[in-house]
């Protein structure tokens, strides 16, 4: 299936089923839009109240607590922000693949529109960016329901031509990519990237570290259960340009792509981490709003 307009307005209305507490979520937690951040923020939320220490700023003593408990006490804030949002979905050749009735692609796009309907409905500025492989579409961020909807747009028409890739040095892509970014993401955004990340290097590392100094990055890797374990049976796969031929009755072989396809997402995952970037998957089998709920009580429970 091909993605369309009509399919991804449709996902609006899990914003009134998925309960993602806009306003009270911490820096560590997903989806947000307005949360408390570790970044400065524009205004200060009441949070709890704790012992005094040294060194605390005495105009936030609580004095109702200190009175009933005969210790000095301090009021604790949390900051909250507003912060304009960004996301980059990528509809390049490798996310065309797809094992059973999804693709890749398709359920990045399905993600991204729920994500923005969850952004814009909390009233920041939301924008993105459109991998197609050789090329790509930027929207800017606006607070405006049609910027969102011409976003869709562009992910729908790279979402038909996905099929239709040319040959592209990814390297000089992602150069080309992260220097639009730079003008646009500059600091307190809330950035989502939506990969498969099948081509990452350390130069894609190092961007995305960069791009988390100064702003809280999202990276979903959409994954297809038959990259990490093929059936049980021979196969020919194919890139249009190579085939290669499988015996997937070999368990030896079987285990060796489990294996480093593991591997290889674990490296990926500790390399992002180092620099407080949360990474988590979605698969493109299951229901896509069930994995959202699984993964938004975990995330609530830390």
């Amino acid at each position: 299936m091909f993605l369309t307009l009509e399919h991804l307005l449709k996902f609006e209305w899990l914003n009134t089923v998925l309960n993602f507490k806009v306003g009270s979520q911490k820096s560590n937690s997903i989806l947000s839009g307005r949360y408390s951040s570790k970044l400065r923020g524009r205004g200060l939320d009441f949070e709890e109240s704790r012992p005094y220490v040294r060194g605390d700023d005495i105009r936030n003593i609580d004095w109702n607590v200190t009175a009933k408990t005969g210790k000095t006490h301090t009021k604790v804030f949390t900051e909250e922000k507003e912060k304009p949002a960004f996301i980059f979905v990528d509809q390049s050749a490798t996310m065309g693949f797809g094992s059973t009735l999804k693709t890749k692609a398709v359920v990045a796009g399905e993600l991204a529109a729920i994500i923005g309907y969850k952004i814009l409905k909390g009233g920041d500025r939301i924008g993105g960016m459109v991998f197609k492989g050789k090329d790509y579409d930027l929207i800017t961020p606006k607070r405006d329901r049609r910027n969102i909807l011409q976003f869709f747009q562009k992910i729908v028409d790279a979402n038909k031509t996905i099929y239709q890739h040319e040959n592209f040095d990814f390297s000089d892509a992602l150069n080309q990519m992260a220097g639009k970014l730079r003008n646009i993401i500059t600091h307190d955004y809330l950035v989502v990237i939506i990969s498969d990340f099948y081509r990452y290097n350390p130069q894609t590392i190092k961007y995305l570290s960069e791009i988390s100094e100064h702003n809280d990055v999202i990276l979903v890797k959409i994954e297809d259960p038959m990259e990490s374990k093929l059936p049980m049976e021979k196969m020919t796969l194919s890139n249009i340009f190579h085939q290669l031929q499988i015996n997937g009755k070999n368990k030896k072989v079987i285990s060796k792509l489990a294996s480093d396809y593991e591997d290889n997402y674990q490296e990926f995952k500790a390399s992002v981490e180092k620099y407080n970037i949360t990474l988590f998957k979605i698969n493109t089998v299951d229901k896509l709003e069930d994995q959202l709920v699984q993964l938004f009580t975990r995330y609530k429970s830390r």
